[in-house]
C-alpha cells in the first residue's frame, strides 16, 4: 500500500488507475473536499498539497504520494481553535449554503496582500451562487457582520448560522458526505436525439461487465405517469413522465439506468448498452410548436388537447380596446429571455436503502422532501409512512430542488436490489438533464395618456415547457400575475400560453415566471416614460398599485393578496436618491464608452396561490433551553437562523437556546416545501404560532404550580418564569413538569392565507462601449421592502445573491443549443455563471416597514430581488445609447451588432 499524509495522519491505501485526488480523498472519507463540476471550473474541490493550492479534481491522485495533503478539516491544524482565516468567514458569515466555503477558504489562506488587492483575479478559480460575493470580500478584508446573541434581542438581530463552525471546518454534512457500507452506484444512459423512440435495446455487454449489478429499462420500471415538480396541490402539474420512457423527447432525457458497485463501473455499463432508435421529427421554438402539423410531443390522453400547448390563460379587466383609444402614446415591443441553470454547486443526487426498522429511507437534496415522500409512495404502490425522506445540508437550490429527479431510480433500484444504491449527479447532467428558467417571449402594448396615466395593457406570453410540463403552468401564472398587477390601470388584457417543444424541460427557478415578464413590462414602462419625456421614477410613482386598489393582473376573481405593509414608495425615493448621490465611480475615459442610468421594481405576493402549508413543534427541554422542529428545508436561505430568532423572540431568549431540526419526514412536521418565498412567511409563522403556544404552555403550569394567576406570571431573559415574587429555573420548572406528566411539547400549523405583498427595486448607472458592446456596472443599488428584517446581515446576503445572479442573467449566462437541441456548452468555464470579477457591488437598503401579516412583522426577501435587476440594465442601457436592448442576455456580440446598425 501507499503512504499518504493527509491533514497531519498517515493514511495506507491505493488510488485507481486514473484516480483524482478528490474522489480518492472522498473514498477515505474525507468529505470537506467538495465536487461542484469534476472539470477545475469551480474550486469547491480545493486542497493544499505541500502548503499551495490545487484543485484536486485536476490532480491524479497518485501525485500526492510523500507529500503534505491538507484539506478544510486539518487547516487549524489539531488545535480546536478556528484559523484565522475560518475566523474571518466566521466573524463575516461569508456563505450562504457553505458548498463553495471549503474551496474558498483554502485558496483564500494563500493568497498574498497584493492578490487580495486584486480579488476579481485571485478569486478568478473559485464560484460562489449564493453569497454575490459581497460577504467574501469582508472576509478577506476583516469585516464582522455579526452581532452579540444576548436573551430578548434576537428579533432584527445579524446573528450567525448555527451550523457556522461545522461549515467552516468541514463537518458539516451534505447529501454525499456520508459512508454507507455495501453502497452501490446509479448512473444513467441518456438519450442522444432530441426526439425519438427507442426500437430495441440491447444490454447484455453491460451486464456481462465486472462490478455490474442491474439494468433498467423502461420495460423494468413501474409504468405510472408522474411530474417531477413539486407542489402541495399536485393536480397543477401534468402526469406526464415515465421513470423510463420508450419515447426520449429532449437530448439528454434518461433512458437507461445501470447500477454497479462502482461508479466507473456504472459509467462503463451505460457505455456498453447499445440502443436502436428511430429518430423522430422535432421542434423547438415554441411558436413553431404551436402550428398545425407540428410534430406533437404527447399523446391526446396525457395532455389536455391535441396539439403542443399544454395550457392557455388569459383574461381581461375593463376595456383594453376604449383604453388604447384615450391613449396619447401607445408603445409596442416583443421582449424575450433566454433559459439558464440553477447551476447550484451541490448537484442533485440521492441516497437510499432499506433500515433495520424494514422502511425505505431516502438521504436527498431537496426544496420539498415531504412531497417528495408523496410522489415515491405513488410511484412505487407502497404507504407514505414506509417511506422516510430527509436533507441535512443541501448546497443551494434556486428552484432547481423543487423537482424530484434523483429520488425515484435509487429508491426503485434499492427496492430490487436489497442494497443501499447512490446516484450523484455531474455538473454536465444538471446541464442536460435537469430543468432551467423557461425561456419566454412577452409582446407588450402600453398607452398612457400624456401625463403619464396608463390606460391599456396588453400582455401575450408564450412559455416554453419544454418536453415535460412540470413547472409550465404555474410559472406562466406568476408571469401574467404580479408584473401585470403592479400597475393601476382600468383596461388590462393578457394571454398566455406555456408549450411543449424538444428541449430541456423548465422548471421552477428564482423569480418563477415573474422575473421574464417583469423585464418586459418594467422595459415597456421605461420606453413609454422616455416617449412622454416623463422622469422613469415618477412614471413608476404615478402608476404603481396604492393601498385601497383592486390587486389584480387580469382576472377580476378575488384575491388573498393584499398589503401586509406598503414600502414601495420608499424603495422608489432610496434607489434615486443613491443614485442622484452617486458613488465617486466615473466612466472609462474616451468618447466610445457612453454612461446611462436605469431603474425598474417588481412586486412579489409572498407566496403561491395555490395551498402552501407548514408546522412547527416545540418542546422544553431539562436543561431548561428549547427543541424546534420544522419541515422548512435550510439550502443556504438562512431559514434555519430565522426560525431560530422568531421562536427566541418570541419567548424571550437567546436563539443559541433553541435547537432546531429541519426538513425530515420522520422528525419534523409536515412542511410543503422551501419555494416561492414562504420560508418566512409560513414556517416562520408555524414557529411563531408554536413559541407563542409553548409561552402560554409555561406560564399556564407556572401559574398552576405556583397558585399565582397566570396574569401575573412572566418570561424573563435569564431562562426562567417569574410569578409574583417567585422566580423558578425553566430547568426547575420542568422538573415539576415530569412528576406530573407535564410534557410541555406543543404543535402548530400555518397556512398561506392571506398573502403580504413586498417590491423591490433596482437602480443601475453604466457605462457601455459603443464599438466592443463591453458594460461596466458603475453603481448599482438596491431597495427592498421586506417587512422588518429578522437577520439584516441574512436579507442583504439573500439579495446579494439575487441581485448577483440578476446580473448573470443579464449580462452573463446563456446556454448554446445546436439545431438538433443538444446543448454545446454544458460545462462551467463554457457555459459561465457570475464570478468575483463579474459581480458589481450593490448597495443594499431596506424600506422602514412592519408587515401586519408576516410573522413578527417580516415578509418574503429571498427571491424577488432578482426581478429588477436585468430590467435595469436594459433601461440604462436604452438611456446611455438611445437603443433599446429588448433581449437577453446583453453580452457585447449583441451590443456590436445593433450599436453597430444604429
Amino acid at each position: 500500500m501507499t503512504q499518504y499524509s493527509i491533514n497531519g495522519r498517515d493514511y495506507a491505501a491505493e488510488p485507481a488507475p486514473g484516480q483524482c485526488l478528490r474522489t480518492f480523498l472522498r473514498d477515505l472519507d474525507v468529505f470537506g473536499v467538495k465536487k461542484g463540476c469534476d472539470a477545475g471550473d469551480c474550486g469547491a474541490c480545493t486542497v493544499h498539497i505541500d502548503g499551495k493550492p490545487f484543485h484536486s479534481c485536476l490532480v491524479p491522485a497518485f501525485r500526492a504520494e510523500g507529500r503534505a495533503v491538507t484539506t478544510l478539516e486539518g487547516l487549524s491544524g489539531c488545535g480546536n481553535d478556528l484559523h484565522p482565516m475560518q475566523q474571518a468567514f466566521r466573524d463575516a458569515q461569508a456563505f450562504q449554503c457553505g458548498f463553495c466555503t471549503a474551496g474558498m477558504i483554502m485558496t483564500a489562506v494563500t493568497l498574498t496582500d497584493a492578490q487580495k488587492a486584486d480579488l476579481p483575479h485571485a478569486l478568478k478559480g473559485n464560484l460562489c451562487r449564493c453569497t454575490g460575493y459581497r460577504s467574501i470580500n469582508d472576509a478577506l478584508h476583516g469585516r464582522c457582520n455579526i452581532e452579540a446573541d444576548l436573551p430578548g434581542r434576537a428579533l432584527g438581530a445579524s446573528l450567525p448560522n448555527p451550523f457556522t463552525d461545522s461549515i467552516l471546518t468541514g463537518s458539516a454534512r451534505y447529501t454525499m458526505d456520508v459512508a454507507v457500507e455495501g453502497l452501490l452506484h446509479l448512473k444513467v444512459l441518456r438519450s442522444p436525439h432530441a426526439h425519438a423512440r427507442i426500437v430495441a435495446i440491447d444490454d447484455a455487454a453491460a451486464r456481462a461487465l465486472p462490478g455490474v449489478v442491474a439494468v433498467y429499462t423502461w420495460q423494468d420500471v413501474p409504468k405510472r405517469r408522474f411530474s417531477s415538480a413539486l407542489h402541495e396541490d399536485h393536480l397543477v402539474d401534468p402526469d406526464d413522465i415515465l421513470l423510463l420512457d420508450n419515447v426520449a423527447r429532449f437530448a439528454g432525457q434518461r433512458v437507461v439506468a445501470v447500477v454497479a458497485e462502482t461508479e466507473a463501473a456504472a459509467e462503463a455499463g451505460c457505455r456498453a448498452v447499445r440502443v436502436e432508435y428511430e429518430v423522430l421529427p422535432a421542434v423547438f421554438d415554441p411558436v413553431a410548436a404551436m402550428q398545425p402539423g407540428a410534430p406533437l410531443l404527447h399523446h391526446k390522453e396525457q395532455v389536455t388537447g391535441d396539439s403542443n400547448i399544454f395550457c392557455t390563460l388569459q383574461g381581461e379587466i375593463g376595456d383594453v380596446a376604449a383604453g388604447f383609444a384615450e391613449a396619447d402614446v401607445i408603445h409596442e415591443q416583443t421582449y424575450s429571455t433566454t433559459r439558464v441553470q440553477h447551476t447550484h454547486l451541490e448537484t442533485h443526487g440521492s441516497i437510499a436503502w432499506q433500515g433495520e426498522d424494514q422502511r425505505w429511507h431516502v438521504r436527498t437534496s431537496s426544496q420539498a422532501p415531504f412531497a417528495v415522500r408523496q410522489k415515491l409512495a405513488y410511484l412505487m404502490g407502497i404507504s407514505h409512512q414506509d417511506i422516510h425522506v430527509f436533507t441535512e445540508r443541501v448546497g443551494g437550490g434556486f428552484g432547481g430542488k423543487q423537482e424530484m429527479v434523483s429520488e425515484d431510480l435509487v429508491l426503485f433500484a434499492t427496492m430490487k436490489l436489497g442494497r443501499p444504491v447512490k446516484w450523484e449527479w455531474t455538473r454536465e447532467e444538471e446541464f442536460i438533464g435537469a430543468t432551467t428558467r423557461h425561456p419566454m417571449t412577452t409582446r407588450v402594448k402600453i398607452g398612457a395618456r400624456r401625463d403619464g396615466t396608463l390606460t391599456a395593457l396588453d400582455v401575450e406570453v408564450v412559455s416554453n415547457t419544454g418536453a415535460y410540463g412540470g413547472h409550465g403552468g404555474e410559472t406562466l401564472g406568476a408571469a401574467m400575475a404580479s408584473p401585470i398587477a403592479a400597475y393601476r390601470c382600468l383596461n388590462k388584457k393578457g394571454i398566455g400560453h406555456a408549450v411543449y417543444t424538444n428541449m430541456v424541460p423548465g422548471g421552477g427557478f428564482r423569480g418563477y415566471g415573474a422575473s421574464q415578464t417583469t423585464f418586459a413590462i418594467e422595459c415597456a414602462i421605461d420606453a413609454l416614460a422616455r416617449q412622454l419625456g416623463i422622469d422613469p421614477f415618477a412614471m413608476r410613482r404615478l402608476n404603481v398599485v396604492q393601498p385601497g386598489d383592486n390587486i389584480e393582473s387580469i382576472w377580476k376573481e378575488p384575491s388573498d393578496a393584499s398589503f401586509g405593509s406598503y414600502g414601495i414608495g420608499e424603495c422608489l425615493d432610496i434607489v434615486e436618491r443613491e443614485l442622484e448621490k452617486g458613488n465617486g465611480v466615473v466612466k472609462p475615459e474616451g468618447a466610445d464608452w457612453a454612461e446611462g442610468t436605469g431603474v425598474a421594481l417588481a412586486m412579489l405576493e409572498c407566496g403561491p396561490p395555490t395551498e402552501h402549508r407548514s408546522g412547527a413543534a416545540m418542546h422544553l427541554r431539562p436543561d431548561g433551553t428549547y427543541h424546534l422542529a420544522c419541515g422548512s428545508t435550510e439550502m443556504g436561505n438562512g431559514i434555519t437562523t430565522a426560525h431560530k430568532q422568531i421562536a427566541a423572540a418570541v419567548l424571550g431568549t437567546r436563539a443559541d437556546d433553541v435547537a432546531i431540526i429541519n426538513a425530515d419526514t420522520d422528525r419534523t412536521p409536515y412542511d410543503t416545501g422551501t419555494f416561492a418565498s414562504t420560508g418566512t412567511v409560513v414556517g416562520g409563522k408555524a414557529v411563531h404560532l408554536a413559541a407563542e403556544a409553548m409561552a402560554k404552555d409555561i406560564l399556564d403550569f407556572a401559574s398552576q404550580l405556583t397558585g399565582v394567576p397566570v396574569e401575573q406570571c412572566r418570561l424573563d431573559t435569564d431562562g426562567g418564569v417569574v410569578c409574583g415574587n417567585r422566580r423558578l429555573t425553566l430547568a426547575e420548572l420542568h422538573a415539576e413538569g415530569t412528576k406530573v406528566d407535564h410534557r410541555f411539547m406543543v404543535s402548530r400549523k400555518s397556512y398561506l392565507s392571506p398573502r403580504t405583498i413586498a417590491f423591490n427595486v433596482q437602480g443601475v448607472r453604466l457605462a457601455v462601449h459603443r464599438v466592443t458592446g463591453e458594460i461596466r456596472i458603475l453603481h448599482s443599488v438596491h431597495a427592498a421592502d421586506i417587512g422588518k428584517a429578522i437577520n439584516p446581515m441574512q436579507c442583504r446576503g439573500q439579495l446579494d445573491g439575487a441581485v448577483g445572479m440578476g446580473y448573470g442573467w443579464a449580462l452573463v449566462e446563456t446556454m448554446v443549443h445546436d439545431g438538433d437541441g443538444r446543448m454545446v456548452n454544458p460545462q462551467l468555464r463554457n457555459c459561465r455563471i457570475p464570478t468575483f470579477a463579474d459581480t458589481p457591488h450593490t448597495d443594499i437598503f431596506f424600506a422602514d416597514t412592519v408587515d401586519r401579516i408576516g410573522p413578527l412583522g417580516a415578509k418574503s426577501q429571498g427571491e424577488c430581488g432578482i426581478n429588477p435587476v436585468a430590467p435595469a440594465v436594459s433601461n440604462a442601457l436604452a438611456d446611455a445609447t438611445g437603443v433599446r436592448f429588448a433581449h437577453l442576455p446583453f453580452t457585447p456580440d449583441r451590443l456590436f451588432e445593433k450599436l453597430a446598425g444604429a
